[in-house]
């Protein structure tokens, strides 16, 4: 789950819908343990667009007021399949199924607290940390933000 620190008013727009490009959010829950724990806060890049492995910002397809960050682990014909990144907690599209692409709001560039860690890189530096040489790093690609299932 995700609380926006935006101020009252400012809705964020996603895809192609103008209004504010960048936003803040605070991480609460335990659903995406390691990479993110409650309290910290994220800058989001609305309307980014969206791969495989990235942290993404998303209204949840039953509760849209409600707010979540949630990993996009692969594109499907009616959405985004999303999960947490600790496993054991299952309210992702495991409960919900695929996220339509109207709900998912942007991108999570990096977290700016406690300790600030980028969450988004470029797929140049994507493909370099995983290759043989730096993958053999030990998690070397996860603290740079890429995220690959057998990391």
């Amino acid at each position: 789950m995700a609380r926006s620190t935006e101020p009252a008013g400012t809705e964020p727009r996603g895809r192609g819908g103008g209004a504010v490009p960048f936003g803040l959010v605070d991480v609460a829950g335990p659903s995406m343990v390691p990479t993110l724990r409650e309290g910290d806060q994220l800058l989001v890049r609305y309307g980014a667009p969206i791969r495989p492995g990235a942290v993404v910002l998303f209204r949840h397809p039953f509760q849209q007021d409600l707010l979540v960050v949630k990993r996009a682990a692969e594109r499907r014909p009616r959405g985004w399949w999303l999960l947490s990144d600790n496993r054991p907690v299952d309210s992702d599209s495991r409960s919900y199924g695929p996220v339509p692409d109207e709900l998912v709001l942007g991108r999570v560039l990096l977290r700016l607290r406690p300790r600030p860690a980028w969450l988004a890189p470029g797929r140049r530096l994507e493909r370099l940390l995983l290759s043989t040489r730096l993958a053999r790093v030990p998690g070397l690609a996860r603290r740079l933000g890429v995220w690959a299932e057998q990391l």
